[in-house]
């Protein structure tokens, strides 16, 4: 082992994404042509990768806790502010729609302070929304601080691919793979653990809430000392762009069809995914699950993608097409769906693995967008695209399901729906993961 920890030279590493294709094993040595000159003026700091790993995680932790420990106390909630079901399915809809209006400016945020600033800055929102969430009256200041916290999320979670490429161009599949991991963690330890500290500190679901803002006050800390490397993240968008792109190239990803495939494939696993997350545990306590199993079955969910997110992303790096994936992970997911119509209570572990299987489309859908482009900007601008095309497509789903619940009494018709959903999601997943880049279709 070497004396000195490894460490990121931002040049050299923009350098090397442009050259290589997403996925692909960096090569051993560089020619001297291979880097941009240094500034001499200037020259960009050295930051350690470990740092940017561990930011990673503690980023990934935060991504999803503010949802699933709502979802598990969303009872509590909706009695306490006095919430209708339509009211609820509008609560359970504000994550994707935060994430499509906020995901959006990722790019260019990105552009004008950094990544890593971003990031740091969307971590600090998060923690400032969770801490907030917890002490206001009435739906619409919830609603607004809940807002605040997702927008830290939606920004995060674009930008979240593109600091992989930038900083690990030659490790794509196993550090999307870690940080999808801990995405999963955060999201099925949220959902297990928010019952019993809500009961642990008095049965109020404000402290069972609020406790989370501790997390991500810890995950803003790592992102501290990255701002300060704000030149470097500022070459991002233009250094990955190779000379010969056209002026007018950004826009043109909307001509692709694999961009198209992607975001749709990314909105339809998104509306499964924030449909179980914002209504699982109440199908469980209304099949007279109690409510802290039904929390504990929404964790068993979650954290199967503990280990598949490590997993899939690193499998799906090594073949050429990722239909198959995309396939497996949709028969899971409606066989799960078809036991939850039929015996939601008697099956009830079964059905939970199963959908927590199905729901490690997100961090498949994440590699792909890694791999669908060949230059770390045509990931930025593929990245806030099919995240934004994706959750914009998804914001009805959770709303259309508390409003099938409120009129049609019962969880048979939400339920088909959801089942329904994915085969459409299997076709645009195949499509999305066909042998091909964005730059060639555009």
């Amino acid at each position: 082992m070497p004396d000195e920890p490894k460490t990121l030279d931002p040049a050299a590493t923009a350098a090397e994404t442009t050259a290589r294709p997403a996925g692909t094993t960096a090569v051993a040595a560089t020619t001297a042509g291979d880097s941009p000159a240094p500034d001499r003026a200037a020259p960009p700091r050295r930051w350690p990768l470990g740092l940017v790993a561990v930011g990673l995680v503690l980023a990934a932790l935060n991504l999803r806790p503010a949802i699933t420990s709502l979802g598990a106390l969303l009872e509590e909630v909706s009695q306490d502010l006095h919430m209708s079901g339509s009211v609820a399915g509008v609560l359970t809809s504000v994550p994707p729609l935060c994430f499509a209006v906020f995901g959006i400016t990722a790019p260019r945020l990105a552009r004008r302070f950094g990544p890593a600033a971003v990031v740091c800055a969307g971590m600090a929102a998060i923690f400032t929304g969770l801490l907030l969430r917890p002490f206001v009256s009435g739906t619409a200041a919830f609603l607004a601080a809940s807002a605040l916290a997702l927008m830290g999320i939606a920004v995060s979670n674009v930008l979240m691919p593109v600091i992989v490429k930038r900083y690990f161009p030659d490790r794509v599949g196993s550090m999307t793979g870690l940080y999808s991991m801990a995405l999963a963690l955060g999201t099925s330890v949220a959902a297990a653990a928010t019952v019993p500290m809500t009961d642990a500190l008095g049965g109020g679901w404000r402290l069972g809430l609020g406790v989370w803002a501790v997390l991500a006050a810890l995950a803003v800390l790592p992102w501290i000392p990255l701002v300060r490397d704000r030149r470097a993240d500022q070459e991002l968008p233009t250094a990955a762009v190779p000379a010969a792109a056209p002026p007018a190239a950004a826009p043109r990803i909307t001509r692709s069809r694999t961009a198209w495939a992607l975001g749709v494939f990314f909105g339809l696993q998104a509306t499964g995914a924030y449909i179980t997350m914002g209504w699982m545990p109440q199908i469980f306590r209304d099949s007279g699950v109690p409510a802290t199993t039904a929390g504990v079955l929404l964790a068993v969910t979650m954290v199967m993608g503990v280990p598949l997110a490590f997993v899939i992303p690193r499998l799906a790096t090594r073949m050429k097409n990722q239909g198959p994936i995309v396939v497996a992970l949709g028969l899971c997911g409606l066989t799960g769906y078809t036991g939850l119509f039929l015996a939601p209570a008697a099956g009830a572990w079964v059905w939970a693995v199963l959908l927590g299987i199905s729901n490690c489309s997100f961090p498949l859908a994440l590699t792909m967008i890694g791999m669908r482009s060949r230059t770390g900007a045509g990931v930025v601008r593929l990245s806030a695209f099919a995240q934004s095309v994706g959750y914009l497509i998804s914001i009805p789903g959770p709303l259309l399901v508390g409003v099938l619940y409120q009129h049609s009494g019962g969880w048979g018709l939400p339920i088909a729906l959801m089942g329904g959903l994915m085969v459409p999601q299997m076709i645009v997943g195949t499509l999305a993961g066909r042998d091909r880049t964005v730059e060639d279709e555009c």
